[in-house]
């Protein structure tokens, strides 16, 4: 099946792209980078020149409609994740999307849909990337009750890009790019939703807006600030009963916390994402043990060269399809009807 060129055309050359996915398919046997269509020709001119993609569209619709174009890899903000996703998979290509997978469940429903009818094709989103080599060690200890009774599962993220009021505007503020995703609750669940298969049977969440305004760099212009600076959810998982306590702020000055604890009743895991180690202490103790894997363990990134054998292979894609990502919108838009009904106590749909 390598013999077999497989053409990839690339729509948004952001950052994570550039770092992430140019390389990763730049790695893979006979595959080659088609064409590429960013914000402007000039921006995708300098990242085709710089990367050696063959040639550049001038715009993303292009590059759908490309007969030369197999693949796609959908790089841009959630904006236009729907739209790009759904018009790929019609005329034929393979979609490896960024997350988050859209701006709100409706579209992400949308894109699922499109996938459902064309599953010859497939259709993945890149995945939450901080835990990848541990999830299947945190499963396993799970699953064979090392912590016993779950009772709390505890996410923290923190950091202080908005602390300073002259802080420029970023597109992960803006509603019109973001949706309604805030700060990294998305990606952060998701890496729960991969250990504990569930899901809360109901959630509250509190946020707020410090800086109203805020000027993308080189805009005389302000912008309304919609995405909340600060948002805390609480909530219960509906398998388990364990509480579900979230707290992701971009208002935290000094070092940063990425950190997940699940808190069971024989002991407890420590994920300190930032520091990538994996804790354990016994229930009741103050010493931690830190949990090494082995090399084999340690799969690291490897998103392109999954997406690419799933294509040749027919390998079913794990990390993520769109099930778990309509999943994950589900969970945002709870968050998003609470943050709107003033902290109102929302269900998870029962459809």
């Amino acid at each position: 099946m390598t013999a077999q060129k497989l053409r990839i055309g690339f729509i948004g050359a952001g950052a994570n792209t550039r770092k992430m996915h140019i390389p990763g398919f730049q790695k893979l046997e006979n595959v080659e980078l088609s064409v590429v269509a960013n914000r402007s020709v000039e921006s995708a001119e300098n990242v085709a020149r710089r990367d050696g993609i063959k040639r550049v569209a001038g715009n993303w619709q292009e590059v759908v409609a490309d007969p030369q174009v197999d693949a796609v890899c959908i790089g841009t903000w959630p904006y236009l994740h729907a739209e790009a996703t759904i018009a790929a998979l019609e005329k034929g290509k393979h979609v490896l999307c960024e997350a988050r997978m859209a701006s709100d469940l409706d579209e992400a429903k949308r894109m699922q849909a499109a996938a459902v009818a064309h599953p010859n094709l497939v259709a993945q989103l890149v995945p939450a990337p901080f835990s990848l080599d541990f999830d299947a060690k945190i499963r396993e200890l799970i699953c064979k009750g090392k912590i016993g009774d779950l009772l709390e599962v505890r996410v923290v993220h923190t950091g202080g890009q908005a602390a300073s009021s002259d802080a420029p505007m970023s597109w992960r503020q803006d509603m019109a790019y973001s949706g309604k995703n805030v700060l990294s609750m998305g990606i952060m669940h998701e890496i729960v939703q991969r250990w504990l298969e569930d899901e809360p049977a109901w959630l509250l969440a509190d946020g707020a807006t410090y800086q109203k305004e805020r000027f993308y760099a080189g805009q005389s212009k302000p912008t309304a600030v919609e995405i909340p600076d600060s948002i805390s959810i609480l909530g219960r998982f509906a398998q388990s009963g364990a509480r579900m306590v979230y707290h992701f702020s971009s208002l935290e000055s000094g070092k940063p916390r990425m950190e997940f604890r699940l808190n069971g009743s024989k002991g407890a895991l420590r994920f300190d994402a930032s520091q990538s180690r994996l804790l354990f202490a016994e229930a009741g103790s103050t010493e931690e043990r830190k949990i090494t894997l082995s090399r084999e363990e340690c799969r690291g990134w490897q998103v392109e060269a999954d997406f690419v054998r799933s294509i040749r292979e027919g390998t079913p894609v794990k990390r993520t399809h769109f099930e778990q990502g309509v999943r994950y919108m589900t969970f945002t838009e709870m968050v998003a009807q609470s943050l709107e009904a003033s902290g109102q106590r929302i269900n998870w749909p029962k459809n």
